[in-house]
């Protein structure tokens, strides 16, 4: 299967908690890297996770939000920290990829004016930020 989601991690489900209309599902993506995806009870079930269970998690680079603060406190469950790869700059938008360890990366698509203001550039660190209902988990 196929995703135009830019974000893919190969995962490990390692903690289920559930509630009365949604579960978390606590993710192990390696490099000592987490993450937290809030998904239903029906697509819970429907999918039948159980810890242990390996999984996909996508992540659209729409939905991740950089900062240059690395030390930030925000509301957003999920923060991988990393260094600034790549930056693919377009007419709007740049296209910024950072590196999180053991291989992985994370993309995010934001605006040239956030990167300038926020100063952004390759080499240097940054955290990527995005909300827990913004992963969607993918099982075989």
């Amino acid at each position: 299967m196929s995703t135009s989601a830019r974000n893919q991690f190969n995962a490990i489900i390692r903690t289920l908690n559930d509630g009365a209309v949604n579960s978390e599902v606590i993710l192990d993506i390696g490099a000592e890297q987490s993450l937290v995806a809030i998904i239903t009870q029906a697509s819970r079930k429907s999918h039948d996770l159980k810890v242990g269970q390996t999984c996909t998690a996508l992540i659209k680079a729409s939905s991740v939000i950089l900062s240059s603060d690395t030390k930030i406190t925000t509301s957003a469950r999920n923060k991988l920290v990393g260094t600034i790869s790549t930056i693919e700059t377009g007419a709007v938008n740049s296209d910024i990829t950072l590196d999180i360890g053991g291989g992985l990366r994370v993309s995010a698509v934001v605006t040239n004016a956030s990167t300038q203001a926020l100063g952004l550039a390759v080499g240097n660190s940054a955290c990527a930020l995005f909300k827990a209902p913004s992963v969607i988990l993918m099982v075989s």
